[in-house]
């Protein structure tokens, strides 16, 4: 056993080592990471050759939480770790594409890395080491990959900035971003903010860049003391003909130029007429050289295709649709169009449309989070569909897949910020963003349809969210186009799909990719400043449609009424076995839910009957009532005994009734004045310190007799 080891320390002195050669020798790059208690185990495995025809990597990540690194066992039936959970998918995704575009673009071999959570330590944060790990077994092993990258979480934690903070200490953070990069430049930015300007987002993502320099090095001086490493597989993964990739430029490219330089807004017709440059070349050459190349004709026609569409955006600067650099395709909206929903928005913004409803819920709604370190509830959620139709497709809808879960996500870190919270807002609140037609930003469409159906159910959304996402073609002589508002072809062709939120006063999330090495931060700054733009355009066209939430919730949304009442009075309000809670729930037609918080109830009544929900309200707060020495109150007698009665004057609270009490005049039998079951008024005159008993009388609310001569 040879194992090599790299330690590192982050600047509030933590240690971070990296160890290879120890365990999972038989994979091609395995790594252990450690940092206090927390073990993460990242291997990779790529095939020695591609699939036939295949022009793209096949890369998987998979990052999988071990619940026996923290001492739990899994919940549900089967006591096993099952489908990944949202969050492991989410963390898989932000590894993967940090590490995607690092690899050969000619390399196509399937390639898997896996990343296991095999000891973990309270409060430590693992998403943040993930793809150093992963990174760093890709270095070790044989496998081509470009230069070293890492992600850290930069976040500014009451105004100063923190590298890999721990869970409890983003609590207090404004500023919450995934970073990846390499030595030189940014490859990928996701994260959270509390409106902040651009130039502050910029500054986190500068001090991440000087942390994961730091690891990039760590991996390259781990990888120069592994022999493996040293030596990269050979690898021949593509069919090449540089004659009939010249052949295919010189009839295709002035026409792709032509196609492009029209800017026609409907991409049917534009994918139409590119395919007939694509026919009509294909018309010219023997029928046995297509069948035996059509693969290769293929992929060269997309190639220069791309560097057309391209060139004409760098050149003329107009873009496939035919709008400026920073124009924004025109948007239509429109709410309350479900009238089954609690609210409800059509959000459409050139051939891209959201349709997105809102579903008001109580406690008993939220979503349970059980993860091997997270364990909690959510009271805002959001999902996101995208269906095949929605982009002219006929394939099966299988559920949600890893894009769908990330794009979902991202809405919901968008708007989460300004959704109210406590008092102001008692409810889970689920958004569901099903996108109808897809042609580039349908995550962004879906922040902005979340944003207006909330406000249309009555939501009190702090303020309005809009988002935008961003491009970047760039030349090998310096000239780039900062895109506003990219298409899907855009995405396609592109060098930077980068999705920016906010409100009017700053940026709520972001997500950004980028497919190029290089990328300065002048031009990241312009990206965010036109992102900017943009943003304020979107806002001022949603608030023609809505620009205030609405007062009132919609007349089939539940109504919560919240009570708060003393720790001490929750088992009087449950009741034996759940028998008093339940009996309201059954006569008022409610939903009741009780829970302890910092040592006091709080009662959440929820009902579509206003009659039902005051009902509940009264003989919830009749039994929480607390008595009170003078006050009168209509009680029935509950038992007759020989010295006075009994009389319940609150739910389950009975006060005795003293024979001398009972009227002005002497009494000798109680019953000859009282039966059970009566209802009289009392008033409370005392209640004994000691035992707390309730002292009553009835003759102090009596008129006093008026004395005989």
């Amino acid at each position: 056993m040879n194992a090599i080891t790299q330690v590192m320390t982050l600047p509030d002195g933590r240690e971070i080592s990296l160890e290879t050669g120890k365990l999972a020798k038989q994979a091609d790059g395995s790594i252990v990471l450690k940092m206090g208690n927390t073990m993460l185990l990242a291997t990779v495995v790529a095939e020695q050759e591609a699939g036939e025809d295949v022009d793209f990597l096949p890369l998987m990540v998979d990052y999988r939480e071990k619940f026996s690194a923290v001492g739990r066992f899994p919940g549900g039936f089967l006591k096993r770790e099952n489908r990944p959970s949202d969050g492991e998918v989410l963390i898989s995704r932000l590894v993967d594409r940090a590490l995607r575009p690092l690899f050969p673009d000619d390399f196509h071999a399937s390639t898997i890395v896996t990343i296991s959570l095999i000891s973990a330590e309270e409060n430590v944060a693992t998403d943040s080491l993930a793809c150093l790990a992963a990174s760093a077994a890709i270095m070790v092993s044989d496998i081509p990959f470009k230069e070293a990258t890492s992600e850290v979480r930069v976040a500014r934690v009451n105004g100063a900035w923190r590298i890999n903070p721990n869970l409890d200490e983003l609590a207090n953070a404004d500023i919450d971003l995934m970073v990846a990069g390499t030595m030189d430049s940014v490859v990928m930015v996701e994260g959270e903010m509390l409106e902040v300007s651009e130039a502050e987002m910029l500054e986190g993502i500068k001090e991440a860049h000087k942390a994961i320099q730091d690891q990039c090095k760590m991996q390259n001086d781990l990888a120069s003391k592994v022999s493996k490493a040293q030596t990269k597989r050979e690898y021949n993964h593509e069919k090449s003909d540089e004659d009939l990739l010249k052949k295919i430029h010189d009839f295709a490219y002035d026409r792709c130029y032509a196609i492009a330089k029209k800017g026609m807004a409907d991409k049917y017709q534009r994918s139409a007429d590119f395919k007939a440059v694509k026919d009509d070349f294909i018309a010219t050459l023997e029928e046995d050289f297509v069948k035996s190349n059509g693969f290769l004709l293929k992929q060269y026609f997309s190639k220069v295709q791309k560097e057309a569409v391209r060139d004409v955006v760098l050149n003329d600067k107009i873009r496939l649709d035919g709008r400026k650099t920073n124009e924004i395709r025109p948007i239509w909206s429109e709410i309350d169009y479900l009238p089954g929903s609690h609210g409800s928005a059509v959000f459409t913004r050139g051939e891209t449309q959201s349709l997105v409803s809102v579903t008001l819920g109580s406690k008993m709604d939220e979503q349970r989070v059980d993860r091997a370190l997270i364990t909690e509830s959510e009271k805002f959620i959001l999902h996101y569909n995208f269906p095949s139709f929605s982009t002219g497709e006929a394939r099966p809808n299988r559920g949600p897949g890893r894009r769908e879960i990330g794009h979902g996500n991202l809405a919901m870190r968008a708007l989460k910020p300004m959704i109210p919270t406590g008092t102001e807002n008692p409810y889970t609140i689920r958004v569901v963003s099903d996108i109808l037609e897809s042609n580039g930003s349908s995550s962004m469409a879906s922040v902005c349809g979340g944003s207006l159906a909330l406000m249309d159910a009555g939501v009190k959304l702090k303020k309005a969210v809009s988002g935008i996402a961003m491009g970047l073609i760039s030349g090998t002589d310096g000239k780039y186009a900062v895109l506003s508002d990219i298409l899907g072809d855009e995405d396609h062709l592109g060098d930077m799909d980068f999705k920016v939120t906010g409100t009017k006063d700053g940026i709520t999330a972001c997500q950004m990719d980028i497919k190029i090495s290089g990328l300065s931060f002048e031009v990241l700054e312009e990206a965010l400043n036109q992102a900017k733009e943009g943003r304020m355009h979107i806002l001022g066209e949603m608030n023609k449609t809505i620009s205030a939430p609405a007062e009132n919730y919609k007349p089939n949304a539940p109504r919560i009424i919240q009570l708060t009442i003393p720790k001490e009075m929750i088992g009087a309000v449950i009741g034996p076995g759940g028998k008093i809670i339940q009996a309201i729930q059954e006569e008022t037609g409610t939903t009741i839910v009780l829970e302890e918080v910092d040592n006091m109830g709080v009662i959440d009544i929820v009902s579509t009957d206003q009659d039902g929900s005051d009902a509940a309200v009264a003989r919830i707060k009749a039994i929480t009532a607390v008595p009170e020495v003078g006050e009168t109150y209509k009680g029935k007698v509950k038992s007759i005994v020989a010295f006075g009665a009994f009389v319940e004057v609150l739910p389950g609270q009975d006060g005795l009734l003293h024979i001398s009490e009972i009227a002005h005049k002497r009494v000798n039998n109680v019953e000859d004045e009282l039966k059970e079951g009566q209802e009289i008024e009392v008033k409370l005159v005392a209640i004994d310190p000691k035992t707390k008993k309730l002292k009553l009388s009835r003759k102090a609310l009596l008129p006093k007799p008026e004395p005989q001569d």
